[in-house]
């Protein structure tokens, strides 16, 4: 209380930072320290990359286990939207222009990485069989946030099966379909090809250019890759879909959700929850799905007309959709804006799969996710943490199912539920729609 007898009602957030915690986090530092310095090493010297990465890894893992283990198991988001780091603060645009910087360096002036690339030829060689270029450096990292972040998830819900569980899928998707098996493909002289990765977000794989060097590739690897990309795109997805909703991929195996959900979880609240948001939501994603969808179209026809129908321009379609989707949206946006726009901005406003997904979620799926709506006390924290920008709350306060395209079935907003208000399900169809059944004051006649 002040001095002048009113209450002071501003909320101050106490760093609860201990001596270890800061010690690991300068750890950290240096690792990174180290990797920037190995971009200008010489290039028969590679101590400082390797040196920087296990330097901060160790560093990050100590911190990670002496947060989440100095405190009982369960969601504690205390000060999240008061730390600089997670609430749009100096910190949050700091690491935003980094990352968004990284991604514009990656794509349109990787010249200026070629220390870091040559940095971890020895790690490429041994995997690959050839020299490192910008996508290994690229895909190592990747994995890399994906795992360390991945462990920092399984100790912050370690309270949650479903989560673990869910967090483990990703992690391994991502270190064995989306980064290990391609590379050693290679090493093999077979094509590079990600198996977690599906028509339409891995827009090419159905182009007939692809086709035809896939079925022109030795032996008979080429052919099942392309017989496993149709079935998996064209059957798999809506079969397996039907029965899990989109979560069975944006949140179990998805490389893109698997970043999103591990790296990107501090920043899961900062998603926008608008009637706006939404708007653009739907005005953006189903348009960008029907481009990928027209222009595969247009290059089969294309290819059996042999290149009578749209000649020189077949090309123009897919690097178009390549240029301002495939790099600026889903990376430079994508990623780059995690600390200011939420951890879903790519799968929520431009992933082609996602729309996919979505539409047959919503219409064509069992899944739902059930609202107990007699429990629910509006305290919001499912519509603060749900990253696809749902109100969730509204739901749980009406007692009705959420059956939306756009959720990607994460659990976080049960997980976060003080009242065991939400259940994820896969139901039968009938009756999907059904509310909860709600006791209205007037039927308990208490005074009666």
């Amino acid at each position: 209380m002040a001095l002048n007898g009113k209450i002071n009602t501003a909320v101050q957030y106490t760093d609860e930072t201990d001596w270890l915690q800061k010690l690991t986090l300068s750890g950290f530092g240096l690792g990174l320290l180290l990797i920037f310095l190995s971009g200008f090493q010489s290039a028969g010297e590679k101590k400082f990359m390797f040196s920087g990465i296990v330097v901060g890894i160790t560093a990050l893992l100590v911190y990670f286990l002496r947060t989440y283990f100095k405190n009982q198991p369960g969601v504690k988001n205390n000060g999240i939207w008061l730390r600089a780091s997670t609430s749009r603060g100096t910190i949050a645009w700091v690491i935003g222009i980094f990352l968004t910087g990284f991604y514009v360096t990656l794509y349109w002036w990787p010249d200026l990485m070629i220390g870091l690339i040559r940095s971890i030829d020895p790690l490429s060689f041994w995997l690959r069989g050839i020299a490192a270029d910008r996508w290994f450096l690229y895909g190592t990292f990747y994995t890399l946030a994906v795992l360390i972040m991945g462990i920092r998830a399984l100790l912050k819900y370690r309270h949650s099966p479903y989560q673990i569980i869910r967090t483990l899928s990703v992690m391994f998707f991502q270190l064995v379909l989306a980064y290990l098996i391609p590379y050693f493909l290679i090493l093999l002289n077979q094509p590079e090809f990600y198996l977690s990765y599906f028509w339409p977000l891995k827009y090419d794989y159905l182009f007939p250019g692809t086709a035809d060097y896939l079925i022109k590739t030795p032996g008979a690897l080429g052919v099942f890759f392309l017989f496993w990309t149709a079935v998996i795109s064209l059957i798999g997805v809506p079969v397996l879909t039907y029965f899990f909703g989109k979560r069975w991929y944006c949140s179990w195996v998805c490389g893109c959700g698997g970043l999103a959900e591990t790296a990107g979880d501090p920043y899961r609240h900062l998603s926008d929850k608008s009637r706006a948001a939404w708007r653009w939501e739907v005005a953006i994603i189903y348009p960008i799905l029907g481009f990928i969808v027209l222009t595969t179209l247009l290059l089969w026809l294309n290819s059996i007309m042999g290149g009578g129908l749209l000649g020189r321009l077949s090309n123009e379609f897919s690097q178009t959709y390549g240029f301002f989707i495939g790099s600026i949206f889903s990376g430079v946006i994508g990623v780059g804006f995690y600390p200011i726009m939420g951890s879903r901005v790519w799968c929520r406003f431009g992933c082609p799969m996602a729309a996919y997904l979505g539409i047959l979620q919503k219409h064509f799926s069992r899944f739902r996710i059930t609202t107990n709506g007699g429990q629910c006390i509006s305290c919001g924290n499912c519509s603060t943490y749900c990253e696809m920008g749902i109100d969730v709350r509204w739901y749980a306060q009406q007692g009705q199912p959420i059956i939306r395209a756009s959720c990607v079935g994460c659990g976080m907003c049960a997980t976060v539920c003080p009242r065991g208000v939400l259940n994820l399900e896969n139901g039968p169809r009938e009756g999907r729609y059904q509310p909860t059944a709600l006791i209205s004051p007037e039927s308990l006649r208490i005074l009666s």
